[in-house]
């Protein structure tokens, strides 16, 4: 072990672990641990431990089941030609069960044990890619994933052989424990009305593009709120859900993503204040959908397709579409039955760009 590596493998055991993150480095993207030290105090000692001395650059992901769980943490996964031996490696490090109540929800990140030998745990695990409730109690979890659990899935669905070893290699390049750091500032929470305004959002749609600009000069929040999904990806690979002909076009329903939601953005998920202003609802409005209550804005947002004066002052209009008008009409003019689109109407993507 060289000067580096041993100075912070002493940090790191000196540091309070509820107080160090794992930043998982690999092929598919990076994922961020923290950890559960009062659950599986030993556990995550142990994952340290190995982490900081390097133990786990260089192994891979070697077994998944699509949107299940994926495993990893085997020395023997070096290797690229011992494939035969996958799965088989870094078991018995002096590890006992530290079972908790703690449930097996999305995200979990779980000791391996070979059957029938609770005692066999040591570098390898297991990350529940979506809630795997059955495991709870019977297994010991140390750890869970804050950042990635997207990257998680993407894993998860690597091809597999008969059984269940991936065919094509996802290498865990390397695993760095460090101090958690502060939370950054929301996305465009500090930016200036005039700052705000310079920038415009891009949706790439199956019919093609729509440019938006936004009015935060009217609805500040909800430009801010817009703005910031938008940059983190939460509109992305959506679709359409409603063609009201002649009313509204609407999208950001995220129950028709086709893809988990990215993880960074969940928190800002949330409500929004109405924030209700003079414009009008007229052809190329974007003005956010909401519930029977006047604050329930979530995501959803529509485009209005010609004057609906009884929208107006009852739901916050926060833009305008500056070029795609076309595209619009095309989507409006697409078969639906009862509003609801035939066909699925994608968004591929939504990009926020400085105004030119």
């Amino acid at each position: 072990m060289n000067i580096l590596l041993a100075l912070l493998f002493l940090s790191a055991r000196q540091d309070d672990p509820s107080t160090l993150q794992a930043v998982l480095d690999t092929s598919a993207g990076q994922i961020v641990l923290e950890f559960y030290p009062n659950e599986a105090p030993n556990h995550v000692k142990k994952f340290i431990e190995l982490a900081s001395a390097g133990f786990y650059n260089g192994t891979s992901f070697h077994s998944m089941v699509p949107h299940g769980v994926v495993q990893g943490g085997d020395p023997e996964s070096k290797d690229p030609k011992a494939k035969a031996k996958y799965g088989t490696g870094g078991f018995n490090m002096g590890l006992k069960p530290e079972i908790s109540k703690l449930p097996f929800t999305q995200g979990t990140v779980v000791a391996t044990t070979l059957p029938g030998e609770p005692n066999s745990a040591g570098s390898e695990f297991f990350i529940c890619v979506t809630d795997q409730l059955q495991f709870t109690g019977q297994f010991t979890a140390f750890a869970r994933v804050v950042e990635g659990i997207e990257i998680v899935d993407k894993i998860s669905a690597t091809p597999t052989d008969e059984n269940q070893f991936a065919r094509d290699r996802i290498d865990l390049r390397s695993v760095t424990i460090g101090k958690i750091p502060p939370p950054p500032p929301p996305p465009f929470s500090t930016e200036t009305i005039e700052e705000l305004a310079q920038n415009r959002v891009v949706m790439e749609t199956a019919q093609g593009r729509i440019v938006i600009e936004l009015m935060p000069d009217k609805a500040p929040n909800h430009v801010r709120h817009f703005l910031r999904l938008t940059s983190l990806g939460i509109y992305d690979k959506t679709a359409f859900h409603r063609i009201a002909p002649g009313f509204v076009i609407q999208a950001g329903d995220l129950n028709t993503r086709k893809e988990p939601r990215p993880q960074s953005a969940e928190k800002y998920i949330v409500n929004i204040k109405a924030e209700l202003n003079d414009i009008k609802h007229k052809a190329g409005i974007l003005s956010m959908a909401r519930g029977d209550a006047i604050d329930s804005a979530l995501t959803s947002f529509f485009i209005v397709l010609g004057d609906q004066p009884a929208l107006d002052g009852t739901y916050t209009v926060f833009g305008r579409v500056v070029e795609g008008m076309d595209v619009v009409e095309k989507i409006a003019a697409l078969p639906q039955e009862n509003e609801r689109p035939k066909e699925r109407v994608d968004i591929y993507a939504m990009k926020v760009e400085r105004r030119k």
